[in-house]
């Protein structure tokens, strides 16, 4: 190879690398967020078909022991408002079990209630939440592909049929579809699914789960109040969903949290949150939390008889 060749091969080269760090030059210096942002997008929610059907329909799972079982849909009644369905048995499960289930209908939320009566095939009682959906295999192909893993593949029950799936962070939720269409009373006010994850998973739920159910991240605060996760002298990152599913509130946290923060999977919203809190405690209910004041709002944490952890909350007057 003559000088003359090798000068001409260095000046290609260096008018590539050039090109390439403009390019570079040009990205977006956080890929992340720029992400977040775009597919938690309407034109990105476009693009998959919406399965939600309405917030009414979509429940927190509670599993409790067969003995605590009415002892909690009767405390929940009575803090809450409210009715219950017909109590029966039934498997639920694509492999023999039998369980106790009703669901409970509040103004704030529905619950299912399972009180498993033979040992619990996995990975059930460990999902979250179960949510109505339009059409199960579209819903089914539209989680897969918003990054969901599909932890139990759709299989029938006795009004219908269900899918477990699994969001970044370890999230299990519950797909339902019923052969015939339930009708539930709006709700005075729409629940949250509070979810806690590491921080390094938060983004990629958000924006995944966003984009999934055509929904809109209505805040994103990095530096929200620790009091909030029971560290008043820290702080984390919040994320705020809102979709025809519902709420879900994103805690990005490094896991290090005091009992019971962590443990409550819904935040309840109610007119008084005084005389909710006097009626759970004359019904049962434990006060875990004391009410504080953050983003708003007056909160607190309970535990209802059979181990269920909730947040309730009232807008700060």
């Amino acid at each position: 190879m003559n000088s003359l060749n090798l000068r001409d091969m260095l000046r290609m080269t260096a008018a590539s690398s050039a090109v390439l760090v403009a390019l570079l030059a040009g990205a977006p210096a956080l890929a992340d967020e720029t992400h977040l942002d775009d597919i938690a997008s309407p034109a990105a929610a476009a693009r998959s078909p919406a399965i939600a059907v309405g917030p009414q329909y979509d429940t927190t799972h509670v599993c409790v022991a067969p003995e605590d079982f009415d002892r909690f849909t009767d405390s929940f009644v009575a803090t809450f408002g409210g009715k219950k369905s017909k109590q029966g048995v039934f498997q639920v499960t694509p492999t023999p079990s039998q369980t106790m289930s009703q669901l409970v209908l509040t103004p704030v939320g529905t619950i299912s209630v399972f009180g498993f009566k033979t040992p619990i095939p996995y990975p059930f009682c460990e999902e979250r939440t179960g949510y109505l959906v339009t059409d199960m295999d579209v819903a089914v192909k539209s989680a897969r592909a918003h990054g969901a893993d599909i932890v139990v593949s759709t299989f029938p029950d006795p009004i219908g049929r269900d899918a477990i799936v699994r969001w970044p962070g370890g999230v299990n939720m519950q797909l339902y579809w019923h052969t015939q269409a339930p009708n539930y009373d709006a709700l005075q006010t729409v629940p949250e699914n509070r979810v806690y994850v590491s921080p390094e998973s938060a983004s990629k739920l958000a924006r995944n789960f966003a984009a999934f159910s055509h929904g809109k991240i209505v805040s994103d605060v990095r530096h929200a109040p620790g009091i909030e996760i029971g560290r008043p002298n820290d702080t984390y990152r919040r994320i705020r969903i809102e979709s025809g599913f519902g709420k879900m509130t994103v805690l990005a946290t490094d896991g290090h949290l005091p009992y019971p923060f962590g443990r409550e999977m819904t935040g309840y919203e109610v007119a008084d949150l005084a005389a909710t809190l006097k009626q759970a405690e004359a019904a049962g209910v434990t006060v875990l939390v004391p009410p504080f004041k953050s983003d708003g709002r007056d909160a607190a944490l309970v535990q209802f008889p059979g181990g269920y952890v909730a947040e309730i909350h009232a807008r700060s007057k």
